[in-house]
């Protein structure tokens, strides 16, 4: 700060000469702190002191003027460090923000899949009165109503749905061969190939034995059929 712009001012810098010994650095000083303690005090104090003296206290005056500085500097940095924590919180908010955002559009896209209808079916024994034929339209009505579209699934949903002789008769397939029905149709040649041929040779038999039974009059079930 210039102080030549009152009177105190131009008696003070007219003092300028008496401190030839004064760098301009350290001058300018002094003027700093006439601006500070007041230029009647800082005369006083000069004037009270010998050259090494005021080489001093203007040296410790402008150390006191960097570490103020310093001081700000630091001040600035950890506001400056603050206000980064605060923008990484605040982006790290607005991530979180989003991905729950994206979370639940999700949900809402999975919450919009076409329902599937559970439809119960009769378990399948391999005895006479269970029709095979039948029991396969059931199987398939209800793995398209699930919606079950892995063929893995598809066999499993049908195994799971075997009773008795059946159901023996397929655990005991995986078990010598896990991949033994390698596809729905597979399974259901299988399964057909197991109990269809005997049942379709016990109706023939029943039909015949009927009509038999029906001109004779014989009631024995077990009577042989006349080939």
């Amino acid at each position: 700060m210039n102080m030549l712009d009152d009177e105190d001012d131009q008696s003070f810098h007219a003092t300028r000469d008496g401190y030839s010994h004064l760098s301009d650095v350290e001058w300018d000083a002094v003027e700093r702190m006439g601006s500070t303690m007041g230029i009647h005090a800082v005369s006083v104090m000069l004037e009270a002191l010998n050259r090494d003296a005021q080489h001093a206290t203007i040296a410790k005056f402008i150390q006191n003027e960097l570490d103020a500085e310093r001081e700000k500097v630091a001040l600035l940095h950890q506001q400056g460090s603050q206000q980064a924590e605060l923008l990484r919180e605040q982006g790290a908010q607005q991530f979180e923000l989003l991905r729950q955002q994206q979370a639940a559009a999700g949900g809402s896209m999975h919450s919009r899949r076409p329902e599937t209808l559970k439809i119960d079916i009769s378990k399948y024994r391999g005895v006479e009165e269970d029709s095979l034929l039948r029991w396969f339209v059931e199987v398939d009505d209800a793995i398209r109503a699930r919606r079950i579209d892995d063929g893995d699934m598809q066999v499993a949903f049908a195994q799971s749905n075997l009773a008795g002789r059946a159901k023996t008769w397929a655990l005991g397939l995986k078990l010598h061969d896990p991949y033994a029905f390698g596809s729905l149709e597979v399974f259901k040649s299988r399964l057909r190939q197991t109990f269809e041929p005997p049942r379709a040779e016990f109706r023939a038999r029943t039909e015949l034995l009927k009509l038999k039974q029906g001109s004779c009059g014989w009631s024995r079930q077990d009577s042989p059929v006349p080939a």
